[in-house]
């Protein structure tokens, strides 16, 4: 199983679609609390479902149970919490939203998992995945920046 990991922030349209397609996963899977902000551009939910299909010949699906909680995702952002403690407690939550049961593997194989950060070593979206491959047989990640 091989799961792809994508942020939109800082990249063109021509090089986010441009990564999405060369990886020729099948499926989009956006992992992000909100989906529609304004700040998005090109990744709202309804614009980014056209754009997959027409540009990659990808399908789209949002899954918010792989997101943070808003008060977890505000005290990050206002830096009231730090990468450390944020860490742990979107862990936590995975946890005991038993996501390796919730979620099925179909839907993640040949996958990427969108979020907005442009790297993924401080965004969920690599946490999601590195947690999933603890918990499910032949995982591969590999990030798309």
């Amino acid at each position: 199983m091989r799961i792809y990991t994508i942020g939109f922030t800082k990249k063109s349209a021509e090089k986010f679609f441009g990564l999405l397609r060369t990886s020729k996963a099948a499926t989009l899977v956006d992992v992000r609390l909100n989906n529609v902000s304004q700040l998005a551009a090109f990744a709202k939910r309804d614009d980014l479902k056209y754009f997959l299909g027409e540009l990659c010949g990808m399908t789209y699906t949002h899954q918010p149970e792989l997101a943070p909680t808003q008060p977890m995702l505000d005290d990050y952002k206002k830096q009231s919490t730090d990468w450390t403690t944020y860490e742990g407690q979107f862990l936590e939550l995975m946890r005991h939203r038993s996501i390796e049961d919730v979620i099925p593997q179909e839907l993640l194989d040949n996958a990427v998992l969108l979020c907005s950060e442009d790297k993924p070593h401080h965004c969920h979206r690599r946490l999601v995945a590195e947690y999933l491959a603890q918990h499910w047989d032949s995982v591969t990640i590999e990030h798309l920046v």
